[in-house]
């Protein structure tokens, strides 16, 4: 696990870097648009967490370098910018999360863990559990083969896909519905938009044949089961 943490303030990036040490990643950093620009043309880093106001550049073209050049880099930004035009902005170019400044380094390093968890999903070409068949890039998931995939929302690809790859811990609400919704889950009044979103894929699943189940776990969270 590799960060590259681009921030111009030197308090901050300091703080940053002692964060990162003590969580056992290793990293590069950058105070500007110029370096962070060469380091990432140099390293494939697993995740960047990126200031947007640079003092020769902006964070935002960075973002927009690294979608045309097709690199998946996982990428937090960090803004002191909380309007919502800026989050649109930030996560429209392909930015997986966003923060604003100030934070908590706590809730930093579970948003990093976070990408590493969904690269580590992605990086599996083909995924069994039971006798359902994933494949990732395709956002396909079928029973015992992909020839007629279980049709889904790309929210319930997403739930689902989070619940096999934590199959052998119970997850929280909160942990589903900030993965799934990031930021804006703040936004939610209840946990109604997840029940739904978990009802639809119970549901889907014993229609195609599944051989798992989705089990509730009074007042903890969800797990899923192979039958």
């Amino acid at each position: 696990m590799k960060l590259l943490i681009v921030e111009d303030e030197p308090q901050l990036l300091k703080s940053l870097e002692d964060f990162a040490s003590k969580e056992g990643y290793l990293y590069d950093s950058s105070q500007g648009f110029c370096s962070a620009a060469e380091r990432i043309a140099l390293y494939d880093y697993d995740c960047i967490v990126l200031d947007i106001n640079l003092p020769d550049g902006n964070g935002f073209d960075i973002l927009e370098a690294l979608h045309k050049e097709g690199k998946t880099n996982g990428v937090i930004i960090l803004s002191a910018r909380d309007s919502l035009d800026d989050k649109l902005k930030g996560l429209g170019l392909g930015a997986d999360d966003y923060l604003t400044k100030p934070f908590y380094f706590s809730e930093l390093n579970a948003r990093i863990k976070a990408i590493i968890r969904r690269k580590q999903f992605k990086t599996n070409k083909i995924v069994h559990f039971s006798n359902l068949i994933i494949e990732p890039d395709q956002h396909l998931i079928g029973v015992s083969n992909l020839d007629n995939p279980i049709s889904f929302t790309k929210k319930e690809f997403a739930l689902l896909s989070y619940l096999i790859n934590n199959h052998k811990r119970v997850l929280s609400k909160v942990s589903l519905a900030e993965y799934i919704w990031g930021d804006y889950v703040d936004e939610a009044q209840s946990f109604d938009f997840l029940f739904s979103q978990i009802r639809n894929l119970k549901r889907k699943l014993k229609e195609a044949g599944a051989d798992v189940e989705i089990n509730n776990v009074y007042g903890i969270g969800y797990q899923i089961k192979a039958r």
